[in-house]
């Protein structure tokens, strides 16, 4: 089981994807994250090396004594190269268009099935090494639904779209590693 914990609001600045933290807002929704989480038997806790990933669920870790391991490949996925920033409207029609192309993707990102090769041998390990356990992924929007929609094509855009920062997603799998429930548990 996992259980997929999109990051807190953070302030978006150029150039800072990887180090930007929470604004105040999302110290505050973090604190939640952990109280909707703490009493779960969690195995151990995972993240993007993203600080908002990380500070999203390390309150939960300190309240569980469980070290955060990152992993580069949970990562969010750019969708044009991560020095540039593109008007609102723009940017969502590609993220649209890389759901309905798996292959497609601006100059300098990555697309979806790129970041679907990138990521997925992390989460199949995962499964694995920690199969029966609970697992807690600190993530990002757009990847955590790249994750879910190569379990199940009906996440996509439109499901994207529809999350919140922070969100909270229970995957439950089979023993064969197929997806076979989804519940949200951020309200």
């Amino acid at each position: 089981m996992i259980y997929m914990v999109r990051h807190a609001e953070s302030p978006f600045k150029l150039g800072e994807e990887r180090v930007r933290g929470l604004s105040e807002e999302g110290v505050i929704a973090a604190n939640r994250v952990t109280e909707l989480l703490m009493e779960k038997d969690i195995a151990v806790i995972v993240s993007s090396s993203y600080k908002r990933a990380v500070h999203t669920v390390q309150g939960l870790a300190l309240h569980k004594g469980l070290t955060i391991k990152e992993y580069e490949e949970l990562k969010e996925r750019p969708i044009k190269g991560l020095e540039y920033k593109l008007p609102e409207q723009e940017l969502l029609k590609a993220i649209e268009h890389s759901f309905e192309n798996k292959e497609y993707c601006l100059e300098g990102g990555e697309s979806t099935i790129q970041a679907q090769k990138r990521v997925i041998p992390t989460i199949i390990q995962l499964l694995s090494v920690y199969n029966g356990k609970k697992i807690v992924i600190g993530t990002h929007g757009n990847i955590m639904t790249i994750i879910m929609n190569y379990f199940d094509e009906r996440y996509g855009y439109d499901f994207w779209k529809s999350t919140s920062k922070p969100d909270i997603y229970k995957l439950t799998f089979d023993n064969k590693n197929s997806l076979v429930e989804v519940e949200r548990l951020w309200s």
